[in-house]
């Protein structure tokens, strides 16, 4: 067996049916005493039902995160956050809101409580990726990452179809670059494959029936543990493309992972041989990029970065800024096989292993 360091990460999890009525109870475990709760503008009235459970302990609503955490709306509710008093955040949403709650602690070394709403995975990792003056970075570091995570399957019943698609496959991306990464180890390839393969199953039930709880409960459970596969090992080259095209094109960002994630997997297929078995594996698929892909339409997903508001004219411009400051990959970092990559996303071409980009 290969050597390898694994580390644990200190996160309590709350999982199951109904267990938001517990928010409050892990607020107080926490020791706070008047938490702020976060959301976007129209995830505002699930934030609001959750102040109203949490009575005396909970401050205020700021409604305003915002895709790719801008620096500038971090700021804004920071000032909400001192003209309350407030000693703690409790986030409800998906990415964006997390990760304004993960932006704030950064600053303050609050304690937080995230409550997922999609399949990010976001709630899982100590990474803050934020957005200043067109570029997104980001930073790894125990002190965003929240304390407790409360899983609730209910609050996903309602998520649209399409978002489903996207933010499950937006958690299958960590998954697949954590099986091909630089510092990966047999338990986090372990938790990878199985989270792959419980969205994988799970997802096309959901577009079928929405309402559907126990594909609801597998899709959620799937995305923890790809969530947990993006907190212990480093990324690589999708994550990179992902950045590139949110922070600077301001591209939404689970249909960018959606759409991007096939192609990338084409282009690492030669390079990564036992990554890309397995990926097949849990996808059941004979081919690792194909099945991705194959999954998101399946899922009712997009397929192109042209329908996401992506331009043609700005494939040039995209490929000089992801190979400006590569990130580790198992395939070197070509310019002109990221430039057909992403010409390839553009277009929503079903991807052929080591035929197309890699001609």
């Amino acid at each position: 067996m290969m050597s390898f360091t694994y580390n644990g990460l200190p996160s309590r999890v709350i999982f199951g049916q109904g267990v938001l009525s517990q928010v409050a109870e892990e607020v107080e475990a926490l020791g706070c005493r008047r938490v702020l709760v976060l959301s976007t503008p129209e995830q505002e009235d699930q934030a609001r039902e959750v102040l109203a459970q949490l009575g005396g302990l909970g401050a205020e609503v700021f409604a305003g995160a915002r895709m790719h955490t801008p620096v500038e709306t971090t700021e804004e509710a920071m000032r909400v956050l001192a003209a309350l008093g407030a000693d703690g955040v409790v986030a409800i949403g998906g990415g964006s809101t997390i990760g304004l709650g993960k932006a704030i602690a950064l600053r303050t070394d609050l304690p937080q409580i995230a409550i997922p709403t999609t399949y990010a995975g976001s709630e899982m990792t100590p990474i803050l990726g934020e957005t200043k003056d067109g570029l997104k970075t980001t930073q790894r570091t125990l002190k965003v990452l929240p304390e407790t995570v409360i899983y609730d399957v209910n609050l996903t019943l309602g998520l649209p179809i399409g978002m489903s698609g996207t933010s499950g496959i937006n958690a299958i991306a960590h998954a697949v670059e954590a099986l091909y990464a630089k510092d990966r180890n047999p338990i986090v390839s372990l938790m990878a494959e199985e989270g792959i393969a419980a969205l994988a199953r799970s997802l096309p039930k959901i577009a079928a029936t929405p309402t559907d709880a126990a594909a609801r409960a597998d899709a959620l459970y799937g995305a923890w543990l790809c969530g947990a596969c993006l907190a212990s090992v480093g990324m690589s080259l999708h994550h990179k493309l992902c950045h590139t095209l949110g922070g600077s094109f301001n591209l939404p960002h689970a249909e960018t992972h959606t759409v991007v994630l096939p192609h990338v997997v084409a282009y690492n297929a030669g390079a990564a041989p036992e990554a890309m078995a397995r990926i097949a594996r849990a996808l059941g698929a004979e081919d690792a990029a194909a099945g991705l892909y194959d999954l998101a339409k399946a899922a009712g997903a997009p397929l192109t970065l042209r329908d996401i508001g992506f331009k043609e004219e700005d494939i040039a411009r995209a490929t000089e800024v992801a190979t400006a400051n590569p990130y580790w990959n198992p395939r070197e970092i070509e310019a002109n096989g990221i430039q057909r990559l992403l010409s390839h996303a553009y277009e929503g071409r079903r991807p052929m292993i080591d035929k197309e980009i890699n001609a």
